[in-house]
């Protein structure tokens, strides 16, 4: 069945080809987007919905998540806007409350804030694990992940779990062998927090060992990059092909000519500094380099526990030197570009009918009224 979606004051297509268009419409037809263009042409539909003069864009692509877990770190949260440093270390007691719940409670999370998320205007999700660090856990939090998204990371290097701090060579060894095997049906993606200035997380080589296994094993690449210092992710994920270095918060001047002569997209997460007190990303360098630049929200319980796309969209503007129709190409056709998705993220001809509706009759509303509900699914999954 057809639907004529009409009363459209401003239609955000991110579509090259159609671009922004007023008092316009589109005809969806089985799930996708079959014609665009002036209201005044609109062919006949089965039926027809008119959004009174509202905007629609794209729904949201949010392309780094954590969602999979159990436990609370508000404490840790209230201890970092007393000035304490966020260094990874609280990671391991998500990950102790995760490996201790049991697998219904890690659902009826994991589906609450997805629904969260959805009621925001997000209708694509990634979801990494990285909570278990053990091979059962890590499968389960993947199998999980599956139920509600096919945009699965096999997370395994998040952090050297506590019981084999001193033994990294032995868990580096799990991740790249046994519990890879075990996680990669399960996963779409491989991800690693590549972080030498983090006594937790991972250095270049180690890192590099985790992507090239995971790639051997059918899996595309992610980078947790460049967080909390200068290091070596950003380049690691161009030189192996990764398909998003993610933070991207402490470029050098070879990282970003390294992103702007690549096909890895750099994707920032305003919420994670928000949370954490940190340096905003300069994603006015990264565009002005001709790099393609995504937001996600970071959702996780320790450093960016909100679902709020739009949240991140006014950040971004604000804090980060984007325009709003920058940050929100960034947050629908840039995270589908971190994806490596062309179904997403644009309502050309074709696209997936994921459209949200604005109480509003411009985008420009995400970020000029900041923390309002404005963003509603129209249609789509």
């Amino acid at each position: 069945m057809s639907t004529l979606v009409t009363g459209v004051a401003e239609l955000v297509t991110q579509d090259a080809s159609l671009g922004t268009l007023t008092d316009a419409a589109l005809v969806v037809d089985a799930g996708r987007v079959a014609w665009v263009g002036p209201a005044s042409r609109a062919p006949d539909a089965d039926e027809r919905v008119d959004v009174g003069g509202r905007a629609v864009v794209p729904g949201f692509v949010d392309s780094h998540t954590h969602l999979v877990f159990a436990g609370d770190r508000s404490a840790e949260f209230a201890a970092r806007m007393r000035g304490e440093r966020y260094d990874g270390g609280g990671i391991a007691s998500t990950v102790a409350a995760t490996r201790a719940a049991g697998e219904e409670e890690l659902r009826v999370r994991l589906q609450g804030l997805v629904t969260e998320m959805r009621r925001q205007g997000t209708t694509t999700v990634e979801v990494k694990s990285g909570y278990g660090l053990t091979t059962a856990d890590e499968v389960r939090a993947l199998r999980l992940a599956r139920e509600v998204t096919p945009e699965t990371t096999f997370l395994g290097a998040h952090v050297v779990p506590p019981e084999l701090a001193g033994r990294r060579e032995e868990y580096l060894a799990l991740v790249t062998g046994d519990m890879l095997a075990a996680c990669a049906p399960h996963a779409r993606w491989v991800d690693v927090f590549c972080e030498p200035s983090s006594a937790h997380a991972f250095d270049a080589e180690e890192s590099r060992a985790v992507l090239q296994a995971g790639r051997a094993a059918g899996l595309g690449l992610r980078v947790h990059a460049n967080q909390l210092g200068h290091g070596p992710g950003v380049r690691l994920a161009v030189e192996l092909g990764a398909a998003s270095a993610d933070h991207c918060t402490y470029l050098s001047a070879a990282d970003v000519d390294a992103l702007a002569g690549s096909a890895t997209v750099a994707t920032l997460l305003p919420g994670v500094e928000f949370s954490t007190r940190s340096p905003y990303p300069d994603a006015r360098r990264l565009l002005d380099a001709g790099v393609v630049v995504a937001l996600a929200t970071d959702c996780n319980p320790g450093t960016s526990f909100t679902s709020s796309m739009p949240l991140c969209i006014a950040l971004a503007v604000r804090e980060m030197a984007m325009t709003p129709s920058e940050a929100l190409w960034a947050a629908t056709a840039g995270g589908a570009r971190a994806l490596r998705r062309d179904d997403v993220g644009h309502l050309g001809v074709g696209a997936r009918a994921d459209l949200v509706v604005l109480d509003a009759p411009s985008h420009l509303h995400l970020a000029y009224r900041p923390g309002v509900p404005l963003a509603t699914p129209l249609l789509g999954p």
